[in-house]
């Protein structure tokens, strides 16, 4: 019996791994770089309209909404979601079955997939609850769950955590950026200029994306400090608070470009990355 239900195991588990590795996951996860890099090319250009003094929402909810309302926007929100959901898809198996690559370490390179693996479904969740038309803005989502977790029992300590390790991240993403060392996770175009643009793209996104992380960190700290979960205000907060900082304007225009280029260079990345 005990031979009979480990044969099915392995079974199952090799049948897993040949799905994470076919190549129409792979396919639709590299639309997934598209997708999201197409949503932060709108966060970049919302938060562009902030720094010129107009209104809108510069988070994934603002963008997500922005793309609703464009012609063929429910298609568009299902397309997005599918391929952010195959990436989710394709980053869990790697976590489970991949191998790391030459030079790698299979325990960072899991852990790096499941992590991303992570973000990739909660931007697909976030997608379809828009598609499902439930979806609310990411600074009203922040704040309910800076709320509920402060009446929680060590509410206080898990969000001083969470605050903290984003501006990890946040310093993870610009360190990142200005070693350039995103350039082993591609197969750079061989020509120069398709080459000089991908590193550009990828500089400037990378450390644009470790600010604006910053920031949000930064946020969620003051506000379990003060006791103030309003000040939870996510990505939109953080980046209309830079507004009103002396230079805001520019700063945020500045900051605003970078996200542009991060979502150029995750456009790019659909084509080039190693899968």
């Amino acid at each position: 019996m005990n031979k009979s239900a480990n044969k099915t195991a392995r079974t199952a588990a090799k049948a897993a791994e040949t799905a994470s590795n076919s190549t129409a996951l792979e396919t639709a996860a590299r639309a997934g770089f598209a997708a999201s890099g197409v949503l932060h090319v709108l966060v970049g250009a919302i938060a562009f309209q902030l720094a010129r003094g107009l209104n809108g929402e510069a988070d994934v909810g603002g963008a997500v909404a922005q793309l609703a309302a464009t012609p063929g926007g429910p298609f568009l929100l299902w397309a997005c979601f599918g391929a952010c959901a195959a990436l989710a898809l394709w980053q869990a198996g790697d976590a489970v079955f991949g191998k790391p690559r030459a030079g790698g370490n299979r325990l960072t390179a899991r852990i790096s997939a499941a992590a991303q693996a992570v973000v990739f479904a909660l931007l697909s969740a976030t997608v379809l609850s828009f598609a499902l038309g439930s979806g609310k803005s990411n600074r009203e989502s922040s704040s309910d769950l800076t709320v509920t977790l402060l009446q929680a029992p060590f509410g206080v300590a898990l969000l001083l955590m969470a605050g903290a390790g984003i501006i990890g991240t946040g310093i993870f993403f610009a360190v990142r950026g200005v070693r350039a060392s995103f350039r082993k996770d591609l197969f750079l175009p061989g020509a120069a200029l398709p080459r000089r643009v991908a590193l550009t793209a990828g500089i400037a996104g990378y450390v644009s994306k470790g600010c604006a992380l910053l920031l949000v960190g930064l946020l969620v700290i003051l506000a379990t400090v003060r006791q103030q979960p309003e000040q939870s205000t996510g990505l939109d907060g953080g980046l209309k608070g830079l507004r009103e900082q002396a230079y805001g304007p520019y700063l945020l225009a500045a900051l605003a470009l970078g996200l542009v280029c991060y979502g150029c260079f995750l456009i790019l990345k659909a084509k080039y990355a190693r899968m």
